[in-house]
């Protein structure tokens, strides 16, 4: 009896447990995507240093900033479709050793081109995202997925928050060492690099792509390996799902790219202070994702799919409403006030959001989930021209971004997510009837 339990996706989420291929994989890929989130952003908060030891002006951040999560679009589609085809051990495992790489090396970087190449390579590390939803999928039940989805993508990106804290502190220890500041950033990223590669042993040894095994174990039980359905594309509530992604996730990241320098330049802290303040963002994932989750969850119950939307318009409503706050902020009390407000309901819609995309299409749910995820960066890579502009200050930029959540906001509401998930896995565009 115990066997048959252990090989099904499992109904209920024991975060304290650690028991059973289910728990473990859980675990394990939730923690591997907030390694990534070291490498992915270590040096974020460290940029107010680069800035003057590479000599970068305002429009060089802003393409740094968009190289940052430029490559993670086309990346986050293709580890969707690896995922369906190859299995998510294998694709976790090789990104981790090739996205190491980049992390370790950035130090070799001389002026600003070899610097943004760089940040453009180690941006496809964000594509681990896609693994670990797509993963967390694969081993939890309908009634809970929604939760365990975002538990697992808020406490991974929650390593955006800690690396804001932690590498200001990394940098000064190194200085303290004796190295120059132009040495010590370049060090500081070594740790991340060496991290992941821990990783990828830790997934090679202790997951497996399903409860039942992994894909090759269980070749003949996985019909997915035949030609993807790229009819799922016509789907609309695909695409308004990825424009839900783009403002809530996008900001997100974008804001972990962009929050410590803001903090130097308009309230004149340090850099480990300012690291701290962005740190507080990032650290809501702690919780904040996974109550998105969880309320999707239990309004899905209820209302079914069409609850789960309006409640995601709404967090995306009150997400676009707190940025504007933000904008407006006229002390540093006040921002960081603001800031908390809207970073709730920013995490919020990233979990309410992949509480409904496992459910789009479960024959493609890799592709799916790459769509919705790519969503998110291709925000983060537009928001990135707004803080690029010499004509446009980060208030502004934020003020603009608020807008634009409102905006999405309504199209998510009119969007008709019905309760018919499993029709919908059969017939892509019953949702357009």
């Amino acid at each position: 009896m115990s066997s048959i339990i252990n090989n099904q996706p499992l109904t209920k989420l024991n975060i304290f447990s650690g028991k059973g291929i289910q728990m473990k994989t859980f675990h394990i890929t939730w923690l591997t995507f907030f390694v990534c989130f070291f490498g992915w952003f270590g040096l974020a908060p460290l940029m107010p240093t680069i800035k003057e030891d590479l000599h970068l002006d305002k429009g060089q951040i802003g393409n740094i900033i968009i190289a940052s999560v430029s490559a993670t679009i086309i990346a986050r589609l293709l580890i969707g479709r690896l995922c369906d085809t190859w299995g998510p051990r294998k694709t976790y495992i090789l990104l981790l050793l090739v996205g190491a790489i980049p992390v370790m090396c950035v130090g070799l970087a001389k002026d600003y081109t070899s610097f943004l190449l760089f940040r453009l390579a180690i941006s496809v590390i964000g594509a681990s995202f896609v693994i670990t939803q797509f993963h967390t999928s694969q081993m939890f039940a309908a009634n809970i997925k929604g939760t365990a989805n975002a538990v697992a993508g808020g406490w991974g990106n929650l390593g955006g928050g800690v690396t804001n804290m932690v590498m200001p502190l990394i940098f000064a220890a190194i200085v303290g060492f004796g190295y120059t500041s132009h040495d010590a950033w370049r060090y500081a990223m070594i740790l991340p690099g060496v991290m992941m590669l821990v990783m990828a042993f830790f997934y090679y040894r202790f997951t497996k792509d399903t409860p039942a095994g992994n894909y090759d174990e269980i070749n003949k039980l996985r019909a997915v390996k035949g030609k993807t359905d790229y009819s799922v594309l016509k789907d609309w509530r695909i695409w308004a799902l990825s424009l839900a992604y783009a403002v809530c996730f996008g900001m997100e990241i974008t804001f972990d790219n962009v929050a410590a320098l803001h903090f130097v330049q308009e309230y004149k802290l340090s850099q480990s202070s300012a690291g701290f303040w962005a740190g507080m963002f990032g650290f809501m994932n702690i919780f904040a994702r996974a109550l998105g989750g969880i309320f999707a969850d239990k309004v899905g119950k209820k209302f079914g799919m069409k609850g789960k939307g309006i409640l995601l318009a709404t967090v995306l409503l009150l997400e676009g409403l707190g940025l504007l706050l933000f904008a407006q902020s006229g002390s540093f009390g006040m921002a960081i006030f603001s800031m908390i407000s809207f970073a709730l309901f920013l995490k919020m819609a990233n979990g309410a959001t992949y509480a409904i995309t496992p459910f789009i299409n479960e024959k493609n749910g890799g592709l799916v989930a790459g769509i919705v995820g790519a969503g998110g960066n291709l925000g983060g890579m537009m928001f990135g021209f707004l803080f690029k502009s010499k004509n446009i200050t980060y208030l502004d930029a934020f003020s603009y971004i608020g807008y634009i959540a409102i905006a999405v906001s309504v199209i998510v509401l009119i969007t008709r997510f019905t309760k018919s998930a499993e029709v919908a896995a059969i017939q892509p565009n019953a949702a357009l009837a």
